[in-house]
């Protein structure tokens, strides 16, 4: 029951997670906010949520949306509970990778509001940002439960931490967090 639980949680949020890491790995360029400041001065987003990153964000974790959908479609996986049709799993990708990015872009603009540097750590801001964005924009088309949105989360900062200590390792990131 707990392997079905964690299987089915992190099928269900793998397009938003490709969409976030996506939007790291193809950005840069133009930020979204074009370099405006909100009415408290401060930058709106910052220069680290850009329109390239964005686009390939979605677009990377749609891919993985038809990818899930062609697998269910083959009935790989047997009896566990998945999505509908190849159709219903791009939507469904496409749903989850948007909120991720707008997730993420809510995310910075708080961080902006609370002096927080592009960077900087802001604990579970940093970690859970996009996945709840993703959570609020695919629940509309695939509600899911109580215990798959709290496991999502949980293993969401193990994730990202784990993620983010390879990229530092590896040299991709300045720092581990």
């Amino acid at each position: 029951m707990f392997y079905k639980l964690l299987f089915e949680s992190l099928w269900y949020i793998l397009p938003a997670y490709v969409a976030n890491a996506s939007a790291c790995i193809f950005g840069g360029g133009t930020p979204v906010d074009l370099g405006k400041n909100f009415i408290d001065g401060k930058r709106l987003i910052g220069d680290g949520v850009t329109y390239r990153g964005c686009v390939f964000g979605i677009l990377c974790g749609t891919l993985v949306g038809l990818i899930q959908g062609i697998l269910v479609d083959f009935n790989i996986f047997g009896s566990l509970d998945f999505y509908g049709t190849v159709l219903d799993h791009v939507i469904l990708a496409f749903f989850l990778s948007t909120g991720a990015i707008i997730g993420d872009a809510v995310g910075s603009f708080i961080k902006r509001r609370l002096n927080i540097e592009r960077g900087r750590p802001a604990p579970l801001l940093d970690q859970l940002d996009f996945v709840i964005g993703a959570i609020a924009f695919g629940y509309i088309l695939a509600p899911i439960s109580h215990e798959m949105i709290i496991t999502i989360c949980l293993i969401t900062l193990f994730v990202h931490l784990l993620g983010n200590i390879i990229a530092y390792k590896l040299g991709v990131k300045d720092i581990w967090w």
